[in-house]
């Protein structure tokens, strides 16, 4: 199981969604509020680029002695279509400063001091300490999830579907009447979730771990076959 660390990290430098919640600033558009990029530093920090004219850079320039409180809220949706579908939202609080000369003309830098993160998802709720995230390291699949859960769900629906002989008991009650509907919701280094569900009954999910957590896509494809030949056997 990833550590609640290990999972902050991995939203943290991903491609979700993500937004600054400044004190006074309730009333600016969401959209200038959103990074275009987010990076860990060193000592467990963000680092958040904005456009130069962000209501949020505007606020950490002016701001004095660190005084700038903020929470950068990330909010993870599974990239394929499937009931209750975002997955978690990670809070990442501290105190906001900027960082001139550090990006590309018409942007600026900004530092969130990283006070505390707090962590809700599908494995569980969890606080993070800032020492805790920068040891941490991002899966080595985050970068290739999104991509890789849209092709099992639109090319590999039959291999999902045979997933439900693994559950032995529940897998039998679930599939009583006809196959469920199984939805690929997330992938990393330690193994596959998927969500069963019918039309007319509750959802439920099943992770299905790999022997060994996989450290490549190579190491990836293999623990794959090795998982859906279970599945047919």
């Amino acid at each position: 199981m990833p550590s609640a660390a290990e999972r902050t990290r991995t939203l943290v430098q991903s491609t979700c969604s993500a937004v600054l919640l400044i004190p006074g600033l309730e009333s600016a558009g969401s959209d200038t509020l959103m990074p275009l990029s987010r990076t860990v530093g060193p000592e467990g920090d963000l680092f958040l680029e904005l456009p130069a004219d962000s209501p949020a850079v505007r606020a950490a320039s002016t701001a004095q002695d660190d005084e700038l409180e903020a929470v950068l809220e990330i909010t993870d949706v599974a990239p394929v279509s499937v009931p209750h579908r975002v997955r978690g939202r990670a809070r990442v609080s501290g105190r906001l400063t900027s960082v001139p000369g550090m990006a590309a003309p018409g942007r600026m830098l900004l530092r969130l001091e990283t006070d505390e993160a707090h962590l809700e998802d599908l494995w569980g709720a969890g606080a993070v300490r800032p020492q805790e995230l920068r040891d941490a390291a991002a899966d080595p699949l985050a970068g290739h999830e999104a991509e890789l859960l849209q092709h099992l769900h639109a090319a590999h629906g039959e291999r999902l579907g045979a997933l439900c002989e693994l559950l032995g008991e529940r897998g039998a009650r679930a599939g009583a009447g006809s196959r469920p509907s199984v939805v690929p919701v997330a992938l990393d280094r330690h193994g596959l979730r998927v969500r069963f569900f019918e039309r007319s009954g509750p959802c439920f999910d099943a992770r299905f771990e790999f022997p060994e957590p996989v450290r490549d896509m190579t190491e990836l494809r293999h623990a794959m076959r090795t998982l859906f030949d279970a599945a047919t056997r």
